[in-house]
């Protein structure tokens, strides 16, 4: 973990998480649960936060996977405020989600209704709350060469992070206690191993594992997996240091990528979340900055950028103005103020921000596991639409793709 005199490094992303103002609750629970882990909070900002987790749980349809991470957030440590009476409740219901994903897995060709991603929080969340789940269930599910640990072929390295901490949980949780489920446990233990292989096999020169917004789990199942790998396989340090190197080059802007590296940063992982752990409070001080926003602040000038929206073999273009300092969202309205016919589209909110659910009408389905991928200059782009910044000439196109 980062050295303690080294903590005012940490200020942008708890200034982040801290001072955004959050319109999407998804958002303030993965901020609430990684503040909470990170006994950063005082009891007055955590109360907020609660509040507003416990309000989108009540209002929301949540997905398997936004709930299982309420779950997480709510029982991240001992406070008998954060734990709803009807909590039992919502471990029942997401044990009921999870069932569903599962459901639709055997229906529709191996796809769950969300995604792997998902499944693993709902794995998570079951295990550490005392849910009911199948073992032999998990140890088929999670099979490092099932198609929904990639995306277009590539591994998806926070995705096999999350699965890993989730197959520790209930290996950890179930090893020993019933000799009819040694074979599936042999089972999950070979899985974690060949997950940290294929996480492992994606680490960078500069110590990031898959990209910068994957480390932060990464490492969390690097913690948690240390008798899988040899030391010289993973410098912790080197990749601590780039991650610091990251956040002051403001990478983490967005509250959920700030609250996905701060754990690991400080050591924890999501093993660490418990019920009966007292919460700790304030540990650090926090400074009332007012965190950098998503995008720079826009100038009065304007850029030129061409768009296009492809549909497989059928390419739509256009040329746009936007202020200097959009973001890619930012093109696709001027495009459809445009030609609302050729470049309308949809988006929805996630923790991550908003992302393309259609465009032209056509929806993004993850059955037939089609999305709509963003690219600049035929390259795939990391952030969403909603935080890329674009600049002048550059090629933007969004491209009807399946994974």
């Amino acid at each position: 973990e980062i050295s303690k005199n080294d903590y005012a490094d940490l200020d942008p992303l708890i200034n982040t998480m801290i001072n955004s103002k959050y319109t999407e609750g998804i958002q303030a629970t993965n901020v609430l649960l990684s503040l909470r882990l990170a006994g950063i909070l005082n009891q007055s900002q955590e109360q907020q936060l609660i509040q507003q987790v416990k309000r989108n749980v009540d209002s929301s349809n949540l997905t398997s996977g936004q709930l299982a991470l309420a779950i997480l957030a709510l029982g991240a440590c001992k406070n008998p405020d954060a734990i709803p009476p009807n909590f039992p409740c919502l471990v029942r219901e997401l044990r009921n989600k999870f069932q569903a994903e599962i459901k639709n897995m055997e229906e529709h060709n191996g796809n769950p209704l969300t995604n792997y991603y998902q499944l693993s929080l709902d794995v998570l969340a079951l295990c550490l709350f005392r849910g009911e789940y199948s073992i032999k269930e998990v140890a088929e599910i999670f099979d490092p060469k099932n198609k929904n640990f990639y995306l277009m072929k590539r591994f998806s390295v926070d995705t096999g992070a999350m699965a890993v901490l989730a197959l520790t949980c209930v290996k950890n949780t179930t090893n020993g206690r019933e000799k009819t489920d040694t074979d599936d446990l042999n089972i999950i233990s070979n899985h974690i191993k060949l997950l940290i292989e294929m996480i492992l096999s994606q680490k960078k020169e500069n110590g990031l594992l898959g990209n910068i917004y994957s480390t932060g789990e990464a490492m969390q199942a690097l913690f948690v997996s240390s008798d899988y790998y040899s030391k010289s396989k993973w410098n912790c340090q080197q990749t601590l240091r780039t991650a610091v190197m990251e956040i002051h080059k403001g990478a983490f802007r967005m509250p959920t990528a700030a609250a996905q590296i701060l754990p690991a940063l400080l050591g924890k992982t999501y093993l660490n979340v418990s019920k009966d752990s007292p919460c700790v409070y304030g540990d650090f001080h926090i400074s009332t900055v007012e965190p950098t926003t998503a995008t720079p602040p826009l100038t009065p000038s304007q850029i030129q950028v061409n768009y296009s929206v492809v549909i497989n073999n059928d390419t739509y273009s256009t040329v746009v103005s936007v202020a200097n300092g959009s973001v890619f969202l930012n093109v696709m309205e001027a495009a459809q103020k445009k030609n609302e016919t050729l470049f309308r589209f949809t988006v929805e909110e996630s923790s991550w921000g908003p992302y393309v659910t259609s465009v032209q009408g056509l929806e993004a389905n993850n059955n037939k596991r089609t999305f709509w991928e963003l690219l600049s200059n035929g390259i795939p782009l990391e952030q969403g639409v909603g935080s890329y910044v674009v600049h002048k000439g550059e090629n933007l196109e969004v491209r009807w793709s399946t994974y």
